[in-house]
């Protein structure tokens, strides 16, 4: 793997508190912009060009509008969630939602940001435009994270005091029904199939669950690396990708044989990840190694890493959602 330093390669321009770098045009590795928060340093990173925000405390799940001009990122030890221009990094405001607030995700119409509140049992509804709370949804113990449907018109969400997911209704804003997860005792992040039918769902220890949304049956339960992590169904629908926050692997899965395909070394420590809106590089961030790891998905394999410091914990790609 390469290593590549920042400080080695520019010096940074401070301007109004945000570290601002020559932007990297010549940097194919990132086709649309990319976004990471950095955990223990309160920060928020760019790419290309690995420009430096200041953020809020604990910097978590971050979610981007579809037309790339707002970025939502949550913080747990505030109890709410933040909004920045990703045009100037400038913080646009906060909201608070509830107790240890995680994940997060944008609807597809971009109007508002639902976040899960994993200590209050509760989903938050965030107008973006108004930054207000509109709405609050009951759930099962542990919500953790969510993903929306196509449309727009369902949420799943993740409860990881072991109830299985949850369906949200979001015209109604309430939960619908609980769909068991067995095999996954406690489902901590999730991502849909390309046409929507399945849910695969990244348990807290060391699994990947298939469940069919229509029939709600699981499918199959997977072994991957070790620890939880964010996991991710590449645009294109035929790769899955899973981090492990415990090992010092992703796995790639085959989605239309459900069989692992690869388990790629990237460092120890991978949690959040993504991929390129047109599917040709996955963006991993490496947690304990303090690096993004960027991986060529048709060779399988990581072509190159960025040092940052600290805490790089997830990732928010325009366009895969």
């Amino acid at each position: 793997m390469n290593k590549w330093t920042p400080m080695a390669t520019w010096a940074a321009i401070t301007l109004g508190g945000i570290s601002l770098a020559p932007t990297a045009a010549a940097d194919t590795l990132f086709p649309e912009t990319a976004y990471v928060s950095l955990r223990e340093s309160a920060q928020l990173l760019k790419f290309p060009g690995q420009v430096v925000w200041p953020g809020g405390p604990k910097m978590l799940y971050t979610s981007v509008t579809p037309d790339g001009g707002v970025l939502a990122v949550s913080s747990p030890k505030e109890g709410g969630v933040y909004l920045f221009d990703t045009g100037t990094g400038r913080q646009l405001g906060m909201v608070k939602t509830g107790k240890a607030a995680k994940g997060l995700k944008i609807t597809p119409d971009g109007r508002e940001v639902y976040v899960v509140n994993e200590g209050a049992d509760t989903i938050s509804v965030v107008d973006i435009a108004a930054q207000k709370v509109v709405a609050s949804i009951a759930t099962e113990k542990k919500p953790h994270n969510l993903r929306f449907s196509a449309d727009g018109k369902t949420a799943y969400v993740t409860l990881q005091g072991g109830a299985g997911l949850g369906v949200i209704d979001t015209g109604a804003r309430r939960m619908t029904r609980v769909i068991p997860t067995p095999g996954i005792d406690a489902p901590h992040n999730l991502d849909l199939s390309a046409d929507g039918k399945q849910a695969f769902i990244r348990g807290l220890s060391n699994r990947v669950g298939v469940l069919d949304l229509l029939t709600g049956k699981m499918q199959k339960v997977m072994e991957v690396g070790q620890g939880h992590a964010g996991i991710d169904v590449i645009p294109g629908g035929h790769l899955v990708f899973t981090g492990a926050i415990a090992d010092d692997v992703v796995t790639v899965i085959d989605t239309r044989t459900l069989q692992v395909l690869k388990r790629i070394k990237v460092g120890f420590g991978p949690h959040g990840l993504r991929a390129s809106r047109d599917g040709r590089y996955l963006y991993v961030a490496v947690t304990a190694a303090d690096e993004v790891a960027v991986i060529d998905v048709a060779r399988l394999e990581v072509v190159k890493t960025y040092r940052e410091a600290s805490f790089p914990f997830w990732v928010a790609v325009r366009g895969n959602p």
